[in-house]
């Protein structure tokens, strides 16, 4: 029973750094899901030598809670003003206030806009 606890603790702390990577680094690979998949599995592998099969396996889950994550925020219309806007995560009951000139700056001066 013991042996069993620890295995699930230790796949439970792989999937949760996992997460913390993917959340970390998810803006610099837009284009090119499997190279993200495949730069977390290297990162578990090379920080928690974890065997690849794992690290692929917890990465692919992690990602699966990656994507419910970032639907979940939403922009608070009412906090939000002129010079910022409100984002706000219920689950987590955590909100961010971005000012609108590093939306500019990163999103729209960088070139990954749109024309509608």
């Amino acid at each position: 029973m013991n042996n069993v606890s620890t295995d699930m603790d230790y796949r439970s702390t792989i999937r949760a750094a996992a997460l913390t990577f993917l959340e970390r680094h998810q803006g610099e690979h837009l284009g090119d899901q499997g190279q993200f998949i495949e730069r977390t599995v290297n990162h578990l592998v090379d920080s928690f030598q974890a065997e690849k099969p794992l690290a692929l396996r917890l990465t692919c889950e992690a990602l699966s809670e990656l994507a419910e994550i970032n639907v979940r925020q939403r922009i608070d219309l009412k906090a939000s003003e002129s010079h910022a806007v409100v984002v706000t995560d219920p689950v987590r009951g955590l909100a961010w206030s971005v000012p609108v000139h590093l939306i500019y700056e990163h999103l729209i001066s960088a070139g990954r806009a749109t024309r509608v």
